[in-house]
């Protein structure tokens, strides 16, 4: 995961800020009086192009606005005179037509002139000069015949242009001539060969020039190279073709880019390598070009100067060449004049400081005019680069000039002089807001101007802020905070000051919350044609609005359907193998920006392998080879071999084998007779790749079988036969042609012969006449026509089974309980089993019940005990019943004969629940519990078992009592129980066995007449009446006056409520029906729930205090002749439901209530 976080107000860009309100140079404001001051001009040297005009730029500002003139070769150029030459109005820019003149009339040094009343300010010497792209001169070239292994240079010596041409070699067919370590072009142009091949012999050795300026292209004659061999040059050690001897000397210009060459002949071709003596070459600043026979160091320093060797070297030997770079200077400055602002009586100073190889000459001008020739001025002082200026007067405005130059150039700075008495104003935009993020560098503005230079203080919240601590004030009068913090947040006074006035000027700094991206997406590996969804949650400041932008590699998303951006996520449908790469959510707002990347990978399936090659082959194994496909950024984990028989089964592939995914071979073991081919598939995460083309088919050959069938066995399937079965041979195991199977048995531990017989394209043989269930031996043998396989191995296997003949004996019953009896018998002989015994059947069943009469016979229940067993346990039984056993043994044929029926008795046990068991009340202290006989009496009842108990109105039972009731007795009536009481009943059943399970129920006795008739006597008596009675009319009185009070009673007169108000959006009366318009108080804008809405379906909306209508009897309210309503108020006005007609009744209590309803 690559995190970043970036913020627009740090890092470097604030140090540019922060350069920039440090450094801007002090700008006069245009309303005032200044000397000119050029701000754009043509380059120092300006090369035209001919067939265009020519534009030489000068512009200025200044107050007044300035006028422009030219000079020409140090002459004054009369612009009007020349009607070629136009000059752009309140500009010095001029404009030369030179459609009908030759560009050359026009070279020449150019000064542009800027003047007012203030002062003179000049450009720089703009040289004129015209583009050329002259032709090569005509020469004819004379073939050049080298012997073979010889250095050669064939010179280009292209015309001089301006600027010069960019040169490159070429042939007839306009290719590039191929460069190497051997051949190569130098920077001269020249083509230089360390020696010569046959193969360099032609005729179409061309030199091309291209002019960048005019954009044309000049061409040589062709030159014509024979090489020969007749007196070939043997090898030799390195010599240098360029530069010549040992020693050379190179001169470069400080912030130049430096090229040094170094190209030898030599046979091998020689390698070059450079190297700096006494010294490093500059880390990050140099290249090599052309086969490392150019040395290239950009932005030149004077520690670039020194001894560079260049080395050639190839086997014979080698030699070496030293360049002394020495590094010159044009002029560059140290510090540049800049402009002066002065109030009359102050002293400035002008500063000129520069520095160069050679050191610069200064000298310095005062309105265009040398200043040893510009009249004299008592104030000024001249101490070489330093003009210090005293005690200035109103009106000594200038512009003064500052040249430095040595051989290698020149600078020219302007900078003026203005004596000005201005009180302080600031220029920086008043109540301007500033936002910054916490913990960045916040720079509060004040730009100012005035002369004197005013002082800047600044307060925050009325509060002085001192120079020191996390707040510095800087010389321009900017305030920075270097650490912001949201307690920084707030207004921020500057004020500027000088001896004639103040100003001050508020701006407000807000400090917000930085930009963090709370959920990073986060790596993603998907599978081809699947969904990736990368996740970038973000908190950021709520007062900044956000925008996301999501990247790919550091480009744009690309512009498909299948990428769907959401508020904070990225969603990839159906990806694609070119969607892999670096995703990038970028969270932006005005003011910082934070971001993430993740990087998705897509994985799918392997390329099948290719290339399948069988090496190796011998008898019985080959080894095949193959190379793997692409893993598509998945590692492949194995291979898998598949193999073809098509001998066999043709279009069936079956698995062979599988190796591990780091193998690209494998050894594979083959069988006699197949026809094999092979594929490979290779395995990733994802799956499975598509097989690789099948490699060439392989052809083994024939031999005797190997193995014989499996899964051999002999069974029984009826008492006179047994059934020999066997898997058969594949084709792949066959081995040979005409596979045949040699069946053999006999029986065990009988001297007799084996019997065999031979079969073909079966799996199984039916051996007949067997006596019953005899063990026999039995082998199946592969047979081909190449011989017999190899020894079988003996199956054992028993021929059918019959039933068994005889039933068991001595079969005795012994009875545990009512529901469990255990039975026994003796086993039956093995000889009579006529197979394997697989155990014995009982069989039980109940004959009657020793109570009661049947409904039905039961059916017998099987119970089978395995193997030998010769016991077991009967349960589920019936208590108190005569039951019926028989046991038969059985075999796999089936089962035996049954033993004799065997009889005997269940015991009683304890009886079922009583049926049907119920109490109902019968008197006030008396209850009938009635029940039925249980279902299941499992002997002779001897009665029953009743319980009771009461049940408090806690749930708490009370204390029980016992009856015990006599067999024949199915009810029962219980008295001097508690009237209006719960009891709980709880019934068993008995034999001699004990009590059966219990029922319960639970009953209520009726509750006591007198107390009912008392109860309801009290509740009608007079006194509780009239009590009931006495509450309602209270609380009825009390509703009527909390109305009256909230309708403030009496009656309303309108007329001085309207002169009360005087409100002009009182609704007049209405034409149509006489009503007035509506006075709202502030409790009567939502209606009470009995009001309707008024019978034009519309419904009010005023501002008044009070409305006429809310609190009249209808929309004719009638009035007295002194203007006040008839009658008192009552609550808002209802319609009837079915004619809409209004109620003209009085208010009444009942609708007072409904009001508040």
């Amino acid at each position: 995961m690559d995190r970043k976080r970036n913020c627009t107000l740090c890092g470097g860009a604030v140090m540019m800020l922060l350069l920039g309100h440090m450094t801007t140079a002090l700008e006069v404001p245009l309303d005032l009086p200044q000397p000119p001051t050029i701000t754009h001009q043509s380059p120092k040297d300006y090369i035209i192009d001919p067939r265009e005009n020519i534009i030489i730029h000068c512009e200025a500002k200044g107050k007044p606005h300035p006028s422009f003139s030219w000079t020409r070769n140090s002459t004054h150029f009369d612009v009007e005179k020349d009607s070629k030459v136009i000059m752009k109005p309140n500009s010095g820019t001029l404009v030369i037509d030179i459609s009908d003149e030759k560009a050359e009339a026009y070279e020449g040094i150019y000064q542009c002139i800027a003047r007012n009343e203030h002062g003179s300010a000049v450009s720089n010497n703009i040289v004129i000069r015209q583009s050329r792209s002259p032709l090569w001169s005509k020469e004819k070239n004379e073939p050049i015949t080298v012997q073979r292994g010889m250095s050669l240079v064939l010179q280009c010596r292209p015309p001089a242009g301006l600027p010069p041409p960019i040169i490159f070699w070429m042939d007839n067919n306009f290719q590039r001539l191929p460069q190497s370590s051997r051949v190569s072009q130098a920077l001269n142009g020249d083509l230089y060969f360390s020696n010569v091949l046959m193969d360099d012999t032609r005729n179409d050795y061309i030199c091309y020039a291209r002019f960048p300026h005019t954009q044309t292209i000049q061409q040589k004659q062709p030159i014509t190279v024979n090489v020969l061999d007749n007196s070939p040059s043997g090898e030799r050690a390195p010599s240098f073709m360029h530069p010549p001897g040992t020693h050379s000397t190179a001169t470069v210009l400080k912030g130049d880019t430096l090229e040094l060459e170094c190209i030898a002949d030599g046979l091998p071709t020689p390698d070059i390598s450079w190297s700096k003596v006494n010294g490093e070459l500059p880390s990050g600043r140099f290249l090599f070009h052309s086969f490392q026979k150019t040395l290239k160091i950009t932005e030149v320093t004077d520690t670039d100067g020194g001894d560079y060797r260049c080395l050639a070297n190839n086997l014979l030997g080698s030699n070496h060449h030293i360049i002394t770079v020495v590094v010159k200077a044009a002029p560059f400055w140290i510090s540049a004049p800049q402009n002066l602002i002065l109030a009359p009586k102050e002293t400035g100073m002008l500063t000129c400081r520069v520095d160069g190889n050679p050191r610069p000459k200064v000298t310095w001008s005062v309105n265009g005019v040398a200043i040893e020739n510009s009249p004299k001025d008592p104030s000024r002082k001249i101490e070489d680069d330093v003009i210090i200026l005293s005690d200035v007067q109103t009106g000594s405005s200038a512009v003064y000039q500052c040249n430095a130059s040595n051989e290698y150039g020149y600078l020219l700075a302007n900078a003026f002089v203005s004596v000005l008495a201005e009180p302080p104003r600031v220029l920086t935009p008043p109540n301007h807001v500033y936002s910054v993020i916490t913990n960045s560098r916040a720079l509060l503005d004040c730009a100012s101007f005035g002369s004197p230079l005013p002082k800047i203080t600044w307060f925050k919240d009325s509060q002085s802020i001192l120079d020191g601590g996390s707040y510095i004030i800087h010389q321009n009068g900017t305030l920075e905070i270097n650490v912001a913090q949201p307690l920084n947040s707030g207004k921020y006074t500057c004020m500027a000051s000088n001896n004639l006035g103040n100003k001050e000027n508020h701006v407000y700094l807000e400090v917000k919350e930085p930009t963090r991206i709370l959920k990073q997406p986060e790596y993603k590996v998907v599978q081809r044609n699947g969904v990736a969804v990368f996740e970038c949650k973000v908190k950021h400041d709520p007062t900044l609005l956000p925008t996301m932008i999501w990247l790919k590699d550091n480009g744009e998303l690309p512009d498909d359907v299948r990428f769907e951006l959401g508020s904070d996520s990225l969603t990839i449908h159906d990806v694609r193998e070119d969607d892999k790469g670096t995703y990038t959510c970028i969270r932006n707002t005005t003011l910082d920006h934070d971001s993430a990347s993740a990087t998705l990978t897509v994985v799918e399936q392997p390329d099948p392998p290719t290339d399948l090659e069988l090496t190796d082959q011998r008898e019985h194994s080959v080894q095949l080879t193959w190379t793997p496909g692409d893993e598509h950024n998945s590692p492949i984990k194995s291979f898998l071999i598949q193999y073809e028989d098509s001998l066999h089964e043709r279009g069936i592939w079956a698995n062979m084998t599988e190796v591990s995914g780091t193998s690209t071979t494998a050894r594979l073991e083959l069988s006699p007779y197949v026809y094999y081919s092979f594929r490979v598939l290779a395995l990733n995460e994802v799956g499975l790749s598509e097989p690789s083309v099948p490699s060439r088919q392989y052809r083994t050959n024939p031999a005797q079988p190997d193995m014989n069938p499996s899964n051999v066995k002999a069974v029984g399937t009826s008492p006179d036969s047994m059934t020999i079965t066997w898997k058969e041979l594949t084709g792949l195991e066959s081995n040979g042609p005409g596979l045949q199977y040699k069946v053999s048995w006999r029986q065990k531990d009988v001297d007799q012969d084996w019997n065999s017989l031979t079969l073909a394209n079966v799996s199984q043989y039916v051996v007949t006449g067997t006596d019953t269930f005899v063990p026999y031996e039995v082998t199946v043998q592969a047979i081909n026509d190449y011989g017999l396989g190899p020894r079988p191995e003996v199956v054992l296997g028993y021929s059918g089974e019959d039933s068994p003949t005889v039933a068991p004996e001595n079969v005795q019953v012994s009875v545990q309980n009512g529901t469990v009896a255990e039975v026994h018998w003796d086993t039956v002989p093995l000889s009579t089993v006529r197979g394997r015994l697989k155990g014995y059947k009982v069989s039980y069943w109940k004959l009657r019940s020793l109570h009661k009469q049947d409904s039905e016979p039961e059916k017998p229940r099987v119970l089978i005990f395995s193997g030998n067993e010769t016991e077991g346990h009967l349960s589920g039984l019936h208590p108190y019943s005569q039951y019926s056993l028989n046991i038969r043994a059985f075999n796999g044929k089936g089962d035996g004969p049954s033993s004799s029926d065997q009889h005997f008795l269940t015991p009683e046990g304890v009886p079922g629940p009583p049926a049907e068991f119920k109490v109902r009340n019968m008197d006030l202290d008396s209850l009938i519990v009635e029940w039925a006989p249980p279902l299941e009496d499992n002997g002779h009842l001897t009665g029953y078992l009743l319980k009771y108990q009461p049940i408090n109105t806690t749930d708490e039972l009370g204390p029980l009592k016992e009856l015990f009731l006599l067999a024949n007795e199915t009810s029962i009536t219980l008295d001097n129980l508690k009237y209006s009481t719960r009891y709980k009943f709880y019934l068993n059943a008995m034999t001699v066995k004990g009590s059966g399970p219990t029922v319960t129920e639970e009953a209520v006795t009726v509750m006591d007449e007198a107390m009912t008739s008392k109860q309801v006597d009290i509740a009608t008596q007079g006194w509780f009446i009239g009590l009931m009675c006495a509450i309602a009319l209270l609380i009825l009185v009390l509703l009527i006056v909390c109305f009256i009070k909230r309708n403030k009673g009496g009656k309303y007169p309108v007329k001085e409520k309207e002169d009360a108000h005087q409100d002009p959006e009182i609704q007049p009366m209405k034409e149509d029906d006489g009503t007035f318009g509506e006075y709202s108080d502030t409790e009567d804008h939502k209606p009470l729930k009995s009001s309707r809405t008024p019978s034009n379906g519309t419904a009010k909306k005023d501002d008044s205090d009070d409305s006429l209508v809310d609190y009249g009897e209808g929309g004719d309210g009638q009035f007295n002749e002194d203007g006040s309503f008839i009658g008192q108020y009552s609550g808002k006005k209802e319609k009837d439901t079915a004619e809409g007609n209004e109620s003209s009744e009085a208010p009444s209590p009942v609708n007072a209530m409904n009001s508040f309803v």
